[in-house]
């Protein structure tokens, strides 16, 4: 007989033996946690392994699942009320045989919440437990995300009150169902974070980490700082907008859809075989869209449906096997106008060079943006720049001439390569538009 670590509450047994598993609850899906006799840790749907390949989002779904994933993570519970094709989201799940990382948000010290206010930590108890009862039974429910970097994004680790409060909130969902696992989310693998959470936090059964650019060493980190219990990569993707380098003028120099793609698929493979003992699966951010620095930087797919390069990557990683249509590839984007300082309605040359890899006819399209100024932390909402109009001449296939703004400021040229197929490349330069600038 295996060594079975089963999550349960109140001295529940599971037996695993020659494979079997005795358990199940209804409708919903039983979970439990194991080590084989490797020692490595193995999560159990039904007694059966599974290792999570999956995206933080829960748009493109059908997508997903022809690229080879099989679960969504979500970050509050307000999103398993979302419409998806027309169906509740655990619904449309449970019907592509996607399973899903339940978040329930815990309330940052950042947005105000008081964890020394009785009152705010009784209602924040009270909304988890209503929360587990009323989709503990979804059969899509793989484990519950109780908190997404609540210690806060630039956090030192020492936050005890913040453990502590997680343990009781831990409690609260074994008590009300103890057929799912329950992972926390922290920022990045800081060594104090995880004693903190040694210390403080036993009732926890998987440390889910948010790392970037040093998303493949994540685990080794964890495990250096005494971590033992599984592990998964809850967000990765392209180096973040706080690890690049930047422009003269501070502007963060986003990673081209090719070192995107790239980094997708490093980390994944890198951390699969780094940390096979501990691992489960990991989450890839973000399967959707959204604005966080640029419009581009961390989304999978663009406003308008296509998917980008990173998801090709992950397809890859997944299945062995690239998807049937793949994404325009882009070899470089060349201009004086990257990086440079330059006159109120001066002219730049811009060319894309970009193939497509099934030999679908390509579309380029061109647009100046205003560099954001709405710059959040911890993934919070920003607003959206606007874009200037007039500043596009003369473009046909991947060339354009840029006219610079009149108005003196930091800008960003997109430049979009479709293949009319549902899939796309996206790239963007910067440049500073400055009237006493002597570079034009």
């Amino acid at each position: 007989m295996r060594e079975l670590i089963k999550i349960r509450v109140f001295s529940t047994v599971l037996l695993f033996v020659a494979g079997l598993t005795i358990a199940t609850n209804g409708l919903a899906k039983d979970v439990s946690l194991m080590k084989d006799e490797q020692g490595h840790a193995v999560l159990l749907r039904d007694g059966k392994p599974y290792f999570i390949r999956g995206a933080g989002g829960w748009s493109h779904l059908a997508e997903l699942v022809e690229h080879g994933g099989n679960s969504i993570r979500t970050w509050g519970i307000d999103a398993l009320e979302a419409q998806v094709d027309g169906k509740p989201l655990l619904d449309r799940c449970t019907e592509l045989g996607i399973t899903v990382s339940a978040g329930i948000w815990v309330a940052h010290e950042r947005h105000g919440f008081d964890y020394s206010d009785p009152e705010q930590i009784r209602k924040q108890r009270e909304d988890v437990r209503q929360a587990v009862r009323k989709y503990k039974d979804a059969p899509a429910l793989l484990v519950w995300g109780l908190g997404n970097e609540m210690e806060g994004p630039n956090s030192d680790g020492e936050s005890p009150h913040v453990w502590k409060e997680l343990n009781e909130l831990a409690a609260i969902i074994k008590a009300e169902d103890p057929n799912h696992p329950v992972m926390t989310v922290i920022a990045g693998a800081s060594a104090n974070k995880v004693r903190g959470i040694l210390e403080h936090y036993p009732n926890i059964d998987i440390l889910g980490v948010n790392s970037y650019a040093a998303a493949s060493s994540a685990a080794s980190e964890v495990k250096a700082a005494g971590w033992k219990k599984p592990f998964v990569l809850t967000e990765f993707g392209p180096s973040g907008h706080w690890e690049v380098s930047k422009t003269p003028w501070n502007a963060p120099i986003e990673p081209s859809s090719r070192d995107k793609a790239s980094s997708y698929y490093v980390t994944y493979e890198m951390m699969s075989e780094d940390a096979a003992d501990i691992c489960i699966g990991s989450y890839c951010f973000l399967w959707g869209q959204k604005q966080e620095t640029t419009s581009t930087w961390y989304g999978m797919f663009l406003p308008s449906g296509e998917k980008l390069p990173q998801v090709d990557a992950m397809c890859r990683a997944w299945t062995g096997k690239w998807p049937e249509n793949r994404c325009p590839r882009v070899s470089r984007l060349e201009s004086d106008l990257k990086d440079s300082v330059v006159k109120p309605g001066s002219s730049s040359k811009v060319k894309m060079i970009a193939a497509d890899p099934d030999d679908d006819p390509l579309q380029f399209s061109w647009v100046v943006v205003a560099e954001s100024t709405d710059i959040k932390s911890g993934g919070d909402a920003e607003s959206v720049p606007p874009s200037i109009p007039n500043c596009v001449v003369d473009a046909t296939n991947g060339e354009a001439v840029i006219v610079a703004p009149e108005k003196p400021s930091n800008y960003r040229l997109f430049v979009f390569v479709k293949d009319g197929q549902g899939a796309a490349s996206a790239d963007n330069i910067c440049f500073q538009v400055k009237a006493d600038s002597s570079e034009k």
